[in-house]
Order: structure tokens, then C-alpha cells, then sequence
């Protein structure tokens, strides 16, 4: 394993060589030209807000990858799921059980739940505001100013819902000016979408944004029950934004209005075998067939989702002799209404109708500024409420699909759930010497859960009020011997907070909470600026130590019969090296590579579960950790040509990822003895079905700027998945019953037409 693990790392570790190497010759000619006289100037420079300040992206002590608007567009992204693998360790999936709804998983660490009783262990920031939830967190990349993928705990200065990082978006602000960006664009499995930005202004003081996105595709599985294509979906995301920036002074408000309604279907493709019990009463045809091609063919009933998710923000920033106090506050309400045909079958076997409300609500205020010449600083304060309820129908083996769930289910199950929290938070840096910086700090985090678990005819089952509190410090020191390279480590601990397991059916296990789970991260780092600047190269390696994991186990118990319950349990070790790089060799061409080899194992995971009807207890520690793949790494090439027209972007771009784990499963047992009682059972690794396969995902564009009556237009055109990979992004094994996944997008391609003003 640890020979494994070298080569990889050295590998990683070639690839930003070789890139470095590829166009030696005129690099080398123009570093001597700026040897000559010619003072390097910074142009490339990203500014990055990683620590609440603005800092250029090689000057900050931070693993942090940013994604510009220019990136994403020539990269045709419909959404952020589209940056899986261009970030080292950033993996995103969507979770169809939800609207909007990803798995995000950075350095090993994920939360694959749509639950809205239990936070992420990513966190997705949106213009300052942290999404509670799964849900809403796969944002749409059209109108964003720059994307920032933080890896490591953040909790300093995201908050406690971020122990594997943090992606932070930033969208356009209102310019003020007038202006519009308008496109619309049209592809495969009769995919399009029509998007417009508008800017009304004054020009300096007052302005507004208003936008419009639409976007509908027909999906691209196919279903023989319905014949019908499945996985549709149709989203509308509409809204406004105010600016008003006075004149002289140094006051900036921005007050954001916003709303999101989506419905989609949510398909799943069924992977059982015959050793699950469903497969006794599916045809044939429709059990044992593979997680990869077979994946496109799917059986289930009709289903729908519909969700509404308004959202409100209010940012203000006040520089007030050298200090800067930020006031932001979020409002966000999401309404959810989804039925789901969750066995994938034919059969009537499990079908459910969910139905959600969440509300939340936070407030940030803080300061930032300068004590002294060499000493900065960012404190504040932080709170933070929601509440949500789920009322849930289940048609389980009612062989009756023109039934409604709620009228089938006369014992309906009923969640309420309410979180507040607040914390205090401060973060410094000191240059103690000539060329060294010491960077520390903190952030105390406390927070009141409860969850309310009841049954429409059997009447409550039990309720939880529990209250958690954290202090989770950070250290780091960096080194800068000359404008050019920085060298840095880091210790950082990151907190996710107890709670309460919401499919608890018993008195007893609704009334228990799980505790919080942290990470400490070790860290060190190196960024260099070469070659005059036209080569950066940065490289990073780390060892996290998860304690406490909260992870889910299904056990007997309650009027269903089973329940799943979250529990704390042993913990793991990850250690990784990653690196990113950029290359500018000459004029109009920009190469850009990452990687990320990942060592991942568990320690004394040891929780009960179900052995020959008893409740035994249960071994995973063999078992490999979820969206934790061992290597995966990108390579891209942008080439901009000046022609007699404008110009032509050509962007290609390959994306590798070994295969990963989305379960924590069971694969073969092994029963340990003691005379003829069962004492233990050894899981010998997840089931091979929620693996993945090897992607190997290559992306390419090329689009075609032009001017049009004196407004900036463009043509793209544009093909993801060019190899078509076909593998699962998620898969799930519920209790010996049943399996069911979500597949990879396939090959697709289209055409994009835009106009800028």
C-alpha cells in the first residue's frame, strides 16, 4: 500500500513538471527578456476570499483552487457538478432524492444524505450565506463572478458544517451600469436552457440585476414501463438584486430577492440481485443486470418532484477608518412535494410521497482591518436558525400503483426538527519576523438541537432536545524567502454538531442523540510563481484525523418494522498529497493540471447490526471510506486565437477518477465465534454494486467570438463525457431488501449562442 501510494505521489508530482516542461523554449526566451530590464508584472493575479479578506490565490496559506467565469463558461457548465475532478480531491454528485440536492465531497470527507436534521460536511456559501442543506446546494454556474474550492476544515470562518471545506461562490454585483448577458443554448436528449442577465444603473451609485434561467432537458435514461424518456426535469431560477453604493462614501449594500422552482423526475435504476427479496417478486428481467450499461434502462412508475425555494440576502459593507464591518443576513424557505418509485421496479414494491418545509435564517456581522503595521485580523459573530418537518406516505409491497402512498399509508410518519446556533469567531495574521507570518485562531460554536419523531396512527414515538458546543482552534505559520514561493503548514480542527436520527422509530432511539464528530488536519504546502510569473505551481499534503463518525445503520424496530439510526463510531485516517498547476507559455495559451493521491482507512468502526435475527456487533473497519477515490486528477488546454472576426476559445480537458465507494455496505461476512454464539462479524469491504467505475471523462469546446451591431456575441460548441463513460455516480443497498443507483451522465454535445452588452 504505502509503495502504492509513492508512486502516486510521485506521479502527481510529474504532471506539474511536465507541464512546467513542455514549452521550456519559450518560457526560457521570455525570462530572459524579463532579466533584460523588464519588471515582472502580475497580470495573471486571482483574488481570492478564502479568509473573509482579499488576498491574491499565491499569497494565501490556504489549500484553495478558484474558478473563474471565463473558466466555466468555456467549459459549457450547466451546474457546479460540472467541476468534479478540475479541483484536487473535489468530488460532486447529484442526489436525485432531492431537489438541487449534491453530494459533495472534498479530501475523503462527505455527507450523502438529503436529511435536513444533519448538516454537510462541505459547505456551500452563496454570496456569504451558508446552504444548511443538501438541498439547493448544486447552484447553477451561470452567473458566477468566481468559485473558490477551500479543502480542509474551515470551520474559523465558515462555521461548523464544513470539516471537509467549503465552496464559495461569489455571483456577479449589479454594475451599476446598463448592460445584459443573454444566451441560450441547445443539446443532446433535447436538452436547453435560456439564461439572461440584465444591469440598469446610474453608474455609479444605484443599480440593479435582474435574471432568468431556464433549463429542461427530457433525461437520458429510458424507460420500458413508461416508454417514455425518464430523468426530466424543468427549473426556473428568477430574481433581482439592488445595489446602492452612495456617493463619497464608503458604504456598499447589496439586497438580493431570489426564488427557484424545479420539478424533475426522480429515477433510480434498480441494481438488485437475487440474494435481496425484492428480486423474488420483480420479473426477471429487471434483477441482476450491471452497474454500468444496464444502468440507462429503467423500469419504475411515474414519479414527480416539485420544489420552491425563495430566498432573500442582505449584504452591507461600512470602511470606517481602515476597519471594514460586514452585516450579511440570508433568508432562505424551501418547499418540497416528491413522490418516488424507489425500487425501480415495475412491482408496486416501495414507493413513497415525501413532503418537506425548511426554513432558515442567518446573521453574520463582522470586522476586519488592520491593528497594526504587520498584524491583521477578521472577527465576528455569527447565529444561525431552521426548522424544518417531513410528512412521509410509503406504499410498501402494496402491488397497487394506482393507489395514492397517503391513502394506502394509514400510519403516516411525521419529523419535526429545529436547530439554532451561534457562535463567536476570530481570525489573525502577524508578521513576527522578516519574511515569516504566524497565522491563528478560533471559533466557539454552540448549538441547540431537537427532533420530534410521531406516526399518524400509532401516535409519538419520542422527541430529543439536546445541546452541543465546540471551540475549534487553528495555527499556521508560512514563510515567504523571496516575492515568488511561500511555504506553509497548518493545524486546523473542524466540529460537525450532534443531532438526532430522523427515521428513529422507537422511544429509545429518538430520544438518543449522536454526539459531534470532529477532524484534525495537519498540513503543509508550498506555491511557487516561475518563469516571470507565466508558471504557478502549487503542491500540498495532509493528514486528517476523523474521530466519533456519525454514520448510519438500519436495524429492526417501530410500526415499519426497521429504522435507520446515526450513531457515533471509531474513526479514520486520510492522508493525501495534491497539487494544482498553470502554465501560460505563450500568448493565448493557458495549461492547467491537478492532482490528488488519497490513503484512506478506518479505525474500530464497530456498530451493531443484524446477524441471523439477533443484533450483533459489526466490523466495517476493512471497508473503504465513501467518495474517497484513491487518485484523481485533471489536464486542460485553452488556446485563444485572435482572428479577423474576434477571436476562437478552444478549451480540452480530461478528467480521471478512480473508482469510489457511495455506501457504506455490506460485502462478504465473516462471523466471529465463541462456541456456537455469534460474538462479532468481520465486513469484508462495501458491496462491489456501490463502487464505481474508472472515469475517465473528456470534455471539450470551442467557441467563436464576434461582434454584432457593437454588442459582444458568441457561438459554442461544446461535448462532456466525449468517451462516454457509463458508471454509476451513486449507489445504495437498503437492508437486504433492495438496491437502486444514479448513473453518470453519458455523452452529450450542443450548441450555445450569446450576446454581451
Amino acid at each position: 500500500m504505502q509503495s502504492i501510494f509513492a508512486r502516486r505521489t510521485i506521479g502527481a508530482l510529474l504532471i506539474g513538471s511536465c507541464l512546467a516542461g513542455m514549452p521550456m523554449a519559450a518560457l526560457a526566451q521570455q525570462a530572459r527578456a524579463a532579466q533584460a530590464g523588464a519588471a515582472p508584472v502580475d497580470s495573471n493575479a486571482i483574488i481570492v476570499t478564502a479568509r473573509r479578506r482579499s488576498e491574491t490565490l499565491q499569497t494565501t496559506p490556504v489549500a484553495i483552487t478558484a474558478i473563474n467565469a471565463a473558466m466555466l463558461d468555456n467549459k459549457a457548465s450547466a451546474n457546479i457538478g460540472d467541476l468534479t475532478g478540475s479541483a484536487p480531491g473535489l468530488l460532486i454528485t447529484q442526489q436525485n432524492s432531492g431537489a438541487q440536492a449534491a453530494n459533495l465531497s472534498i479530501r475523503g470527507l462527505t455527507y450523502a444524505d438529503i436529511e435536513k436534521s444533519q448538516t454537510p460536511t462541505v459547505g456551500v456559501v452563496v454570496d456569504g450565506v451558508t446552504i444548511g442543506t443538501n438541498t439547493g446546494q448544486l447552484q447553477d454556474a451561470f452567473d458566477i463572478e468566481q468559485l473558490e474550492v477551500l479543502r480542509g476544515p474551515q470551520g474559523t470562518l465558515f462555521g461548523a458544517n464544513t470539516i471537509g471545506g467549503v465552496i464559495n461562490i461569489r455571483r456577479t454585483k449589479p454594475t451599476m451600469k446598463n448592460g445584459a448577458k443573454i444566451e441560450g443554448s441547445y443539446g443532446q436528449w433535447n436538452t436547453w436552457n435560456t439564461k439572461a442577465v440584465v444591469n440598469v444603473g446610474n453608474g455609479s451609485s444605484l443599480g440593479a440585476k435582474f435574471w432568468y434561467f431556464h433549463n429542461q432537458t427530457d433525461g437520458f435514461y429510458n424507460n420500458v414501463t413508461t416508454k417514455k424518456p425518464s430523468g426530466w426535469s424543468k427549473s426556473d431560477n428568477f430574481g433581482a438584486a439592488l445595489r446602492y453604493r452612495p456617493e463619497n462614501s464608503t458604504f456598499d449594500a447589496i439586497l438580493t430577492l431570489e426564488n427557484t422552482v424545479q420539478n424533475f423526475d426522480p429515477v433510480v435504476a434498480n441494481i438488485a440481485n437475487s440474494s435481496e427479496l425484492f428480486c423474488a417478486f420483480e420479473p426477471a428481467q429487471e434483477c441482476n443486470r450491471n452497474n454500468t450499461t444496464d444502468l440507462y434502462t429503467t423500469f419504475s412508475q411515474s414519479a414527480t418532484s416539485n420544489y420552491k425555494a425563495p430566498a432573500a440576502t442582505l449584504e452591507m459593507n461600512y470602511d470606517v477608518g481602515g476597519v471594514k464591518l460586514t452585516s450579511i443576513t440570508g433568508w432562505r424557505h424551501t418547499k418540497e412535494y416528491q413522490t418516488q418509485d424507489f425500487d425501480g421496479s415495475s412491482t408496486d414494491l416501495y414507493y413513497v410521497d415525501r413532503r418537506q418545509r425548511y426554513t432558515q435564517v442567518s446573521q453574520e456581522l463582522r470586522g476586519a482591518g488592520k491593528l497594526f503595521d504587520g498584524f491583521d485580523y477578521v472577527v465576528g459573530l455569527f447565529y444561525f436558525t431552521s426548522n424544518y418537518n417531513l410528512t412521509q406516505c410509503s406504499r410498501v409491497f402494496g402491488f397497487s400503483p394506482t393507489t395514492p402512498p397517503c391513502v394506502f399509508d394509514t400510519n403516516a410518519q411525521s419529523v419535526y426538527g429545529k436547530t439554532e446556533s451561534y457562535a463567536a469567531f476570530g481570525d489573525f495574521n502577524w508578521a513576527v519576523a522578516d519574511k515569516w507570518r504566524i497565522s491563528f485562531g478560533g471559533r466557539w460554536s454552540h448549538d441547540d438541537k431537537q427532533l420530534t419523531n410521531s406516526f399518524a396512527s400509532t401516535g409519538l414515538v419520542g422527541s430529543g432536545k439536546r445541546g452541543f458546543s465546540k471551540f475549534t482552534p487553528k495555527i499556521g505559520v508560512d514563510y515567504r524567502p523571496n516575492a515568488d514561493m511561500m511555504f506553509y503548514g497548518s493545524w486546523s480542527r473542524g466540529y460537525r454538531s450532534g443531532g438526532f436520527s430522523p427515521r428513529a422509530a422507537t422511544a429509545a432511539t429518538a430520544g438518543t442523540p449522536f454526539q459531534p464528530e470532529t477532524v484534525d488536519s495537519f498540513e503543509i504546502g508550498a506555491k511557487f510563481d516561475a518563469l516571470n510569473r507565466m508558471l504557478q505551481f502549487n503542491v500540498a499534503g495532509f493528514i486528517s484525523d476523523y474521530k466519533n463518525m456519525q454514520q448510519n445503520t438500519t436495524i429492526p424496530g417501530g410500526p415499519t418494522g426497521n429504522q435507520t439510526i446515526t450513531s457515533n463510531v471509531g474513526g479514520a485516517t486520510i492522508k493525501g498529497v495534491e497539487m494544482d498547476a498553470t502554465l501560460r507559455p505563450m500568448e493565448g495559451l493557458k495549461l492547467t493540471a491537478s492532482a490528488s493521491i488519497m490513503d484512506s482507512h478506518f479505525r474500530n468502526f464497530v456498530v451493531g447490526n443484524i446477524y441471523n435475527g439477533a443484533i450483533v456487533p459489526f466490523d466495517y473497519s476493512n471497508n473503504r471510506l465513501i467518495y474517497a477515490p484513491k487518485f484523481s486528477g485533471s489536464i486542460n488546454a485553452e488556446y485563444t486565437a485572435k482572428t479577423g472576426f474576434g477571436s476562437v476559445v478552444t478549451t480540452v480537458g480530461l478528467r480521471h477518477i478512480d473508482p469510489y465507494d457511495s455506501q457504506i455496505s455490506l460485502g462478504g461476512l465473516t462471523p466471529v465465534m465463541s462456541g456456537t454464539t455469534v460474538t462479532k462479524v468481520i465486513v469484508n469491504g462495501n458491496d462491489a454494486r456501490v463502487r464505481t467505475a474508472t472515469q475517465d471523462l473528456l470534455d471539450a469546446s470551442m467557441t467563436f467570438n464576434f461582434k454584432m451591431q457593437g454588442a459582444d456575441a458568441y457561438v459554442r460548441v461544446f461535448g462532456r463525457n466525449l468517451a462516454d463513460t457509463r458508471t454509476t455516480t451513486a449507489a445504495f443497498t437498503v437492508a437486504g431488501l433492495w438496491s437502486f443507483a444514479s448513473a453518470l451522465e453519458p455523452r452529450t454535445y450542443g450548441a450555445t449562442l450569446g450576446v454581451k452588452f
